[in-house]
Formats: C-alpha cells, sequence, structure tokens
C-alpha cells in the first residue's frame, strides 16, 4: 500500500506463510520468455457522472517514489468469470501480472484496464471465482464502519475503520487531485504495527457487506487509510457482484475474509518487473 501523509475484536486469524516472491519471479521469468506483453487501457476519463475533485476537502499526498520494482498487493473477484478489482498502482508499470495460486505460484494475466481518475483497475482474464463480492451504489455515511480486506506485508488481516468523509489523494507533490475517502483506524486483526503494504487492491466492505471502495493508501503511522469512491468501481465493473449480507461486526468480517481466502474470491496479485 502507498503511503500517505495528510495535508490541512475477535480472534486472530490462521496463521499463513508469506509467498516467496523469488520463486513466483523465477516462475514468471521462465514461463513467458517476455514474449506477451500486458495489454492495457484506461476508462472513466472525464466522465460527468464522476464528482470532481473539491478544493475545499483535505488532501493527502501519496509518496510514490521508487515504486518500480517487484511487489505484491490484493485483488479481489467482482464476477465468477476472472474479472477481478485492484488498485491502478499495484498493477502500473508490471511487466508480468500474476494471481496468486499458492506459495510460490501465481496465474499470469495480460487484460487490464485502468481508471484514469481514480487508483482503481479492472484484471479482464484473472482466474474463475466461486464467488463475486456485491459493489455498492453510494458513499456510506460520515462514521459508518468499513472493513479493509487483503495481504499487509504479505499476511492476510483485516483492518477495522470508520469513515471520516471525503478527501483527495496526489499522487505526489503537485499531482492531480483524485477523490477518494478517508478513515480512520480503529482495530487489526490480527494485531500488528507494520506497515499496511500490500493491503492495496483489497475490498473495504460496509455494514451492509457491500464493497465501498478499494484500499488504495496508508499513513506512516497508524491511523488513517484512503480508499477509492465506489462510483470509480462501478464505472470499471459495472453493476456486477454477488448478493449482499449484513456484517454483523469484525467477527463476522474475519469469517468471512477467511472463506473468501479459503475459495480463492480474494488473493494477492503479483508485479514482476524487468
Amino acid at each position: 500500500m502507498a503511503r500517505s501523509s495528510p495535508r490541512g475484536g475477535c480472534g486472530c486469524l490462521p496463521l499463513v506463510l508469506l509467498t516467496i516472491f523469488v520463486a513466483l519471479y523465477t516462475q514468471f521469468q521462465g514461463g513467458t520468455g517476455g514474449q506477451r506483453r500486458i495489454e492495457r487501457s484506461v476508462i472513466d476519463g472525464g466522465n460527468p457522472r464522476r464528482p470532481p475533485a473539491d478544493g475545499d476537502l483535505p488532501e493527502y499526498v501519496i509518496d510514490q517514489t521508487g515504486r518500480v520494482q517487484d511487489s505484491f498487493g490484493t485483488g479481489f473477484a467482482v464476477d465468477r468469470r476472472g474479472r477481478w478489482l485492484t488498485a491502478q498502482h499495484v498493477v502500473d508499470g508490471c511487466d508480468r501480472l500474476g494471481l496468486a495460486l499458492g506459495p510460490g505460484q501465481a496465474e499470469q494475466s495480460f487484460r487490464v484496464v485502468e481508471s484514469a481518475s481514480a487508483d482503481a483497475a479492472l484484471i479482464e482474464d484473472g482466474l474463475p471465482a466461486p464467488e463475486a463480492l456485491p459493489l455498492a451504489s453510494r458513499v456510506p455515511p460520515v462514521g459508518s464502519v468499513g472493513y479493509h480486506m487483503g495481504f499487509p506485508g504479505g499476511r492476510p488481516a483485516v483492518v477495522e475503520s470508520r469513515l471520516i468523509g471525503s478527501a483527495n489523494a496526489l499522487r505526489g507533490e503537485g499531482g492531480r487531485a483524485e477523490p477518494t475517502l478517508a478513515w480512520a483506524e480503529e482495530a487489526r486483526f490480527p494485531e500488528f504495527d507494520t506497515t499496511l503494504s500490500g493491503i492495496s487492491g483489497g475490498p473495504t466492505l460496509d455494514a451492509d457487506g457491500r464493497v465501498v471502495g478499494v484500499n488504495s493508501a496508508g499513513s506512516d503511522r497508524r491511523g488513517r487509510v484512503l480508499t477509492t469512491r465506489p462510483d470509480a468501481l462501478r464505472m470499471l465493473a459495472g453493476s456486477a457482484g454477488g448478493a449482499a449480507r449484513p456484517i454483523a461486526g469484525p467477527g463476522d468480517a474475519i469469517q468471512r475474509f477467511e472463506r473468501w481466502l479459503a475459495n480463492g474470491t480474494i488473493r494477492q496479485i503479483y508485479c514482476d518487473v524487468d
């Protein structure tokens, strides 16, 4: 997860071994020989239904220095045919892109649609999934609970937060403002004090059980999480997704995350750079 800086309880998840990136790198290099390139397209540029950046909102500068390197993030299925949402910065600059199958194994993808005005991207040729996460149609009220899911530091975790409100994200000093949502952390399951790097691209669900954003950035210190807005996701993926079911608290969110990990509805995404 990219780092940002502002301007202006339940049991633990089961331990999962950190995937060995070197093995994936070797697999990518040997599997394609560098012959096929990722096909990229862009959507959502200047759409009139999309709210413009508001100069009166709080701004968060996202540090992207030195980001062109092998890395990993999170993705989640929005239908059962192989379409996955993630953060745009997770797939940006990748020479090879893969969805995790298991430790040291990944299935490559080659077709990506990126948002021109949000940190969101759609992988169109990913692995089939047994479930699809439902997408919200509107921003939840301020103070709403959010459950951020993904692989911070390469290990599965859920972060509980409360919505502060709308904000602007700036990709570097002087960068273009992107409408975003800012959340205040309340708890981490399991508890950890390291960076949220790796949770980028994972879903943020509200109490209704709908995805209201893609995890985009976190502050250097514990406290803030930035996500995309739900309208940006629907512009990319349409109204795809399964049926929503309310989340009854952190314990319920953790159980769902564990199920989605087990059945492959949420997976790690690997980016390999030459």
